[in-house]
């Protein structure tokens, strides 16, 4: 297709009408067009900015609960250390006291040693408890022994008890020396604690391996050798009635 040719104009003033005519199209269009653009970018800024909003509120949403939880877990810690350091400041007051009421007990090699006027003294009750090898923790049995054993000492006046421990000849002197106060001191925390009896009560006599009261030669022997025996003592004007109180002893190896 061939297009119109044109002459060209002779006069300016003809040029001029349609540059005239073309301005205020431009300016049109122009106007149009960024009109569009605007209608357009307006909801799409619109919602971009929403959106910020939105993330900035939930990341200070998260922070605040993020120092919530952090408080709490802080504050959980702390009453859990509190209630720790108050268990251990219970835990050691208790040891405190038991060792200090263990240490009121009398020890000796001898009852007329430590106590004046021992011949005024008979016995009243006396009970045996017996321990596995190698052991100073008290059974069901033994426990059951000594709660009865207790209610004697409870209607008795001007009382002492005497508590001897053995062991069997296994092992050293030293060793079970040793092993003989532990079992004889299981005693009579148990009795002390259970039963209010004062721990100056109590005269741990002749502790060790070497007073037994059986043969060491059999298993039997030494099952009744490793043993802790209480005898309740009273002035002769407040004994009771003597009686005599055991928990049998089950061999053990």
């Amino acid at each position: 297709m061939i297009c119109p040719r044109f002459r060209p104009l002779k006069s300016a003033a003809l040029l001029a009408v349609p540059a005239l005519g073309v301005l205020p199209l431009l300016l049109v269009t122009g106007c149009s067009t960024k009109n569009y653009v605007r209608s357009q970018t307006t909801p799409i800024i619109q919602q971009t900015n929403e959106l910020d909003d939105e993330t900035r509120a939930n990341n200070r949403n998260i922070h605040d609960v993020d120092q919530r939880a952090q408080a709490g877990i802080q504050q959980a810690q702390t009453s859990a250390n509190n209630a720790n350091q108050q268990a251990q400041s219970a835990n050691q007051a208790a040891n405190q006291a038991q060792t200090s009421a263990l240490d009121a007990i009398h020890q000796a090699d001898s009852l007329a040693s430590v106590v004046a006027n021992v011949d005024n003294y008979q016995q009243v009750s006396e009970v045996s408890v017996n321990f596995a090898f190698d052991k100073a923790e008290l059974t069901k049995k033994d426990r059951a022994a000594l709660d009865q054993f207790a209610t004697q000492v409870a209607v008795t006046k001007n009382y002492i008890l005497q508590v001897t421990g053995g062991t069997d000849s296994v092992g050293s002197a030293a060793y079970n020396y040793d092993l003989s106060q532990r079992r004889a001191r299981s005693v009579v925390q148990y009795l002390a604690s259970e039963h209010n009896i004062p721990p100056h009560k109590f005269y741990l006599i002749g502790i060790g391996k070497d007073q037994e009261v059986a043969p060491n030669s059999t298993a039997a022997g030494r099952a009744k050798n490793r043993r802790v025996e209480i005898q309740l003592l009273a002035t002769a004007t407040t004994a009771p009635q003597t009686s005599s109180l055991a928990a049998p002893a089950t061999p053990q190896q």
